[in-house]
């Protein structure tokens, strides 16, 4: 995968790429309805085991992303999806506070827009 576009988590002892792809943005926008409620509802879940559910959700969800890149890529060597329970199994509930910075920073960087100011649009229209 590209470093632009994912954050990387480790589950018992292996590294997975967490990435936003459009597939897992409308999954999202399903769960939420819409990405805007998806902070709102991390934020003010009502108790913590719902708290967690969600974050677990999410890292299933996007590390699954990259996992479903590579079986597209290579039909001869597939991996298996993560589950939501391996992700229960394998996490302290002190690392999911940790990834729940890499979930941002992957849906940061899935829904970053690489802008040029006005200024500098105009300094180069001006050369």
């Amino acid at each position: 995968m590209t470093e632009e576009r994912s954050a990387k988590i480790t589950l018992g002892g292996d590294e997975y790429e967490l990435i936003l792809t459009t597939k897992a943005t409308k999954e999202i926008a399903s769960h939420y309805g819409g990405l805007e409620n998806l902070g709102e509802k991390l934020l003010k879940s009502e108790n913590f085991e719902l708290a967690l559910d969600e974050i677990i959700w999410l890292i299933t969800l996007l590390a699954n992303q990259s996992i479903k890149i590579h079986n597209l890529k290579h039909t001869d060597d597939k991996k298996e999806e993560l589950t939501t329970e391996y992700v229960e199994l394998l996490t302290s509930p002190l690392e999911l506070a940790e990834y729940k910075s890499a979930i941002t920073e992957a849906m940061f960087k899935g829904t970053a827009r690489n802008i040029e100011s006005q200024l500098e649009a105009k300094n180069k229209a001006g050369e």
